[in-house]
C-alpha cells in the first residue's frame, strides 16, 4: 500500500499540529485536515499565521511552510474521505455527561459518527487510523461499522495514539520518544510506518496489537498523572514538617529507577488528557469488576482535586479567613505555559472556589482570551454568567492585575512572570501584600526580602 493522500477528520489540538508536521516532512503526500466547524477552518487558513486557532511554539512556522503546498484545511469532509488512502480520526472524545458511565466513561458518539460517515462516502479501500484517545477495544466498534456498509470497500483499522505535551508539541512531533502503531494487517502497518519514517528513525516506531496500543495511551497518561499527584501529596507533608518539597523531589529524582521528570509540585495538573484518561481507565476497570484497580487510579484524581481546593483554602486562611470583596490577582489561566489551552486548568477551580467566597478576581494571561475564561467558569454552572462577569475581570497587563490587589496568585508557570518588576508590583498592591505561588516559580528569599508575605506549595511557613 502506498499512501499519496491523507485526510484527518478533526482540526483540534491533535489533528492540526500532527498533520502539519506530517505534511512538512512528506511533501509528496497531500494532507487535508477537515472539520465541520467553519470558524475553526477559517482560522487555520488565516493569512496572518498568528491567528491560527492553536498557540504552540513553532506551529505557525510549520503551517506556513506546508500550507498551500501539500497541507490544506477544509470543511469538505466527504470530498477528503473519498480521495484519501489513509484517514486519521482525530475528533473529541470527552467524558460522558449523561447516561451510563456519566462522569467517567469516554463519549464515543463523535468517533461513531466519523466511522458511519466514512462508511457512507468511501468508494475505495482505506486505512483508518484512530488518533483520538479512546477506550480499549474501540477499534472493534469502528471495524464493525465499516465492514457492514455492503459496498464491498475494504477497511483496515489501526491505532496510532498521540503522546504530545502541549507547549512542546512541535518539538515532540519532530523528535518523538516513540511512535506507536497497533494493528493486525502488516501491509496497513507498513504503509503508516512509511509516513513516519520520513523523519523518525524506524527503531523508534513500535508496533503492537490493536488493544495494547489503545490501552498504552491511557496507561501512559495515568502513570504521568500519578507522579504529579504523588509529589503533590508529599508537598502537603512538607508544609507541616519543615521539609522542602523541591529538595525532596531533587533527592529522589536522582535515583535512576525513579527519574526527575513530573516531580514538580504544583497547584495540580490540568489539560485535556490526564483527568479524562484516568476517569476512562477507572470506568474500564469497574466495568470488568476490577474494583481495587479502579479505586487505586481514582485516588490520583481525588488527590489532584484536593490540591486545588487546598491552595484556594490557603489563600482564604492566610488573608484573615475572608476574601469577601478583596481583590485577588491571578497570573495565568492556561493549564500550563506555552499553550492557550485551558481544559481542566487548576486556575478554573481555584477561581471558582474563591468566587464562591465573593472574592473579586482580576486575571492576566498572555495567551488566553476573556471569552475563554468566562466560558470555562460558566461551564461549571455554579453562578450565572452575569455574576461571573461581575466578580471576575480580565486585563491585558500584569501590572493592572496587581494594582490594589490584596493578594496575587500564580496559576500558570509562564516564563514572563519570573522577570516582572516585583518591586513595582509590591508598590501598587495593598499591604500586607500576599503572594501565593502555585507553580513554585519565584525565588522565595527574594520575594520575602521585597516585603511580600510569600507562600509556595511544599514549604513550611
Amino acid at each position: 500500500m502506498r499512501v499519496t493522500k491523507i485526510a484527518c477528520i478533526g482540526a483540534g489540538y491533535v489533528g492540526g499540529p500532527t498533520m502539519s508536521v506530517i505534511a512538512q516532512k512528506n511533501p509528496h503526500i497531500q494532507v487535508t485536515v477537515v472539520d465541520l466547524n467553519k470558524a475553526r477552518i477559517d482560522s487555520w487558513n488565516a493569512h496572518d499565521l498568528n491567528e491560527i486557532p492553536i498557540y504552540e511554539p513553532g506551529l505557525a512556522e510549520v503551517v506556513g511552510e506546508a500550507r498551500g503546498r501539500n497541507l490544506f484545511f477544509s470543511t469538505d469532509v466527504d470530498g477528503a474521505i473519498r480521495e484519501a488512502d489513509l484517514i486519521f480520526i482525530s475528533v473529541n472524545t470527552p467524558t460522558k455527561t449523561y447516561g451510563k458511565g456519566k462522569g467517567q466513561a469516554a463519549d464515543l458518539k463523535f468517533i461513531e459518527l466519523c466511522a458511519r460517515q466514512i462508511a457512507d462516502v468511501a468508494q475505495s479501500n482505506k486505512i483508518i487510523v484512530e488518533k483520538s484517545t479512546i477506550p480499549v477495544r474501540t477499534a472493534a466498534t469502528i471495524k464493525n461499522i465499516l465492514d457492514n456498509t455492503g459496498q464491498g470497500v475494504q477497511f483496515q483499522v489501526l491505532s496510532n495514539p498521540e503522546f504530545l505535551a502541549e507547549g512542546t508539541a512541535i518539538q515532540d512531533l519532530h523528535h518523538p520518544d516513540r511512535i506507536l502503531i497497533g494493528g493486525e494487517d502488516p501491509e496497513a502497518i507498513a504503509a503508516l510506518k512509511a509516513v513516519y519514517e520520513a523523519w523518525v528513525p524506524s527503531e523508534r516506531i513500535i508496533t503492537t496489537n490493536l488493544w495494547s496500543s489503545e490501552l498504552s495511551k491511557l496507561v501512559a497518561n495515568a502513570f504521568l498523572a500519578q507522579r504529579v499527584s504523588s509529589i503533590n501529596s508529599i508537598s502537603e507533608l512538607c508544609e507541616v514538617t519543615g521539609a522542602n518539597v523541591e529538595e525532596v523531589a531533587h533527592a529522589i529524582g536522582q535515583d535512576s529507577r525513579i527519574g526527575s521528570k513530573f516531580l514538580k509540585a504544583s497547584v495540580g495538573f490540568g489539560g485535556s488528557c490526564f483527568q479524562k484518561d484516568l476517569l476512562n481507565l477507572v470506568y474500564i476497570a469497574r466495568s470488568y469488576n476490577l474494583h481495587e484497580v479502579a479505586n487505586y487510579w481514582e485516588q490520583v484524581i481525588l488527590l489532584n482535586d484536593h490540591q486545588k481546593i487546598r491552595f484556594a483554602e490557603k489563600i482564604i486562611n492566610s488573608m484573615y479567613n475572608t476574601v469577601n470583596g478583596k481583590k485577588i490577582a491571578f497570573m495565568g489561566w492556561a493549564f500550563k505555559k506555552n499553550t492557550n489551552d485551558t481544559r481542566e486548568s487548576a486556575a478554573i477551580y481555584v477561581a471558582d472556589h474563591l468566587l464562591e467566597e465573593q472574592a473579586q478576581l482580576t486575571v492576566y494571561d498572555p495567551k488566553v482570551s476573556a471569552i475563554q475564561m468566562y466560558k470555562d467558569l460558566d461551564a461549571l454552572g455554579n453562578r450565572s454568567p452575569e455574576e461571573n462577569r461581575a466578580l471576575l475581570k480580565v486585563v491585558n497587563d500584569p501590572m493592572e492585575a496587581a494594582k490594589d490587589a490584596h493578594g496575587l496568585a500564580i496559576l500558570t508557570e509562564w516564563d514572563e512572570f519570573k522577570s516582572l518588576d516585583w518591586m513595582q508590583i509590591k508598590t501598587v498592591m495593598k499591604k500586607p501584600a500576599f503572594i501565593f505561588d502555585g507553580r513554585k516559580l519565584l525565588d522565595a528569599e527574594e520575594m520575602k526580602a521585597l516585603g511580600f508575605i510569600y507562600y509556595a506549595i511544599g514549604e513550611k511557613h
